[in-house]
Formats: C-alpha cells, sequence, structure tokens
C-alpha cells in the first residue's frame, strides 16, 4: 500500500500530480508542516524524519524528497512509463534531470531569496537564474518534453517551482509553452483540485 504524506500548497504538490499521472491507489495523509510565515506546526502523523513533506511509505518502508520519491514511483511502476528504466540508453539524462533539480535549482532559488545569490561560494556551487535558464531553454529547444517526445516525472520536478513562483520563470517561448503543456495536463488539474 502506498501511502503519501501531503500538506497543500508545498512541494510534497509534485508528488502528488507524479501520483495523479501514474493512476495507482494511494492513500493521502494531510499533515501540518511549519511553513516560512511562521505558522503550523510538526505533525506527529507523518513519518519524515524532519516533519517535512513530502513523505511516501511502501508497504512500511520509507522514502523522502521529491526526487527520490518520483524515482521510487516511477521504478515501481514502469508500465506507466513516466520514468527512464535501468538500461535504457536515456536512463542517464533522466537521473541527471531528477538530480539536477535538487542540486542546482532549488538552491539557486533559495540563495536569491535569502539574498546571497551573488556570493562566489553560491555562483561556483550552485550557479545562477541565468543558468538555470540556459539549460532548460536548450533542452527545450524544438522538443514538446525534457526527455525529447516523452512526457517524465522530470518534467513535473522541473516545472514545479514555476507554478508557485511564476514570477521566476525563464522569459522564453520554449520554457513558457513547457509549463503550459505540462499545466494542461488532467493529472495536473485533479491534483490541483484536491487541494
Amino acid at each position: 500500500m502506498l501511502t503519501f504524506y501531503h500538506a497543500p500548497l508545498s512541494r510534497s504538490g509534485r508528488v502528488h500530480w507524479l501520483l495523479h499521472e501514474l493512476d495507482v491507489p494511494f492513500e493521502t495523509v494531510r499533515c501540518d508542516i511549519p511553513r516560512q510565515d511562521g505558522s503550523g506546526a510538526r505533525d506527529p502523523r507523518n513519518p519524515h524524519p524532519e516533519g517535512k513533506v513530502p513523505a511516501l511509505t511502501h508497504d512500511g518502508a520509507l522514502v523522502t524528497e521529491s526526487a527520490a520519491i518520483m524515482l521510487y514511483l516511477t521504478d515501481l511502476f514502469p508500465d506507466r512509463g513516466l520514468g527512464i528504466a535501468p538500461g535504457e540508453p536515456e536512463r542517464g539524462a533522466y537521473l541527471t534531470w531528477l538530480f539536477w533539480y535538487g542540486a542546482v535549482v532549488e538552491p539557486v532559488y533559495i540563495a536569491e531569496v535569502l539574498g546571497v545569490a551573488d556570493h562566489p561560494v553560491a555562483q561556483a556551487s550552485f550557479r545562477d537564474r541565468d543558468a538555470v535558464a540556459a539549460r532548460l531553454i536548450d533542452a527545450l529547444g524544438g522538443r514538446d518534453w525534457l526527455m525529447g517526445e516523452r512526457f517524465t516525472a522530470a518534467d513535473i520536478l522541473l516545472c514545479s517551482p514555476y507554478l508557485y513562483f511564476p514570477d521566476a520563470t525563464p522569459d522564453h517561448p520554449a520554457v513558457r509553452d513547457w509549463i503550459a503543456r505540462c499545466t494542461a495536463r488532467p493529472a495536473c488539474r485533479a491534483a490541483a483540485e484536491q487541494d
């Protein structure tokens, strides 16, 4: 049994969307979480070691962190076609997109919010908003999805920050059109409506 620990309008929204894309049975436990404005609190039902979301349990096994959960789910349900299976030629590119998000994209935007984006360590370690935009623009040039003609969990993960922070969206038609394609998907709308 899949149990998904979720707080609306949080990072867990992207996993919620993926679960709808996969069209598999899952139980949702809505959790309170500490919010940036000081509201909320740790929910004792949430098994995440830091009280954050997303978290997922599958037959008692706990998986946390968005990219890890997305990889776990797409590997668990390969017949749904939302991941790239081990042994497929594009597996490396798929894994790169998933982990680039957590290693570069999110830190870039967090450094910007904290006002330290220009610090030499931030620049050397994570790059900057322009570098993130350039990589997305290059990847999406003439393609519908990050993996070419195939929509995957990588598209969900990489477009997710722009759903909550539209002002951060790279000002380029390839990126804007990609986000529009992503958000037009019925599973995206279904997850948003439940929240």
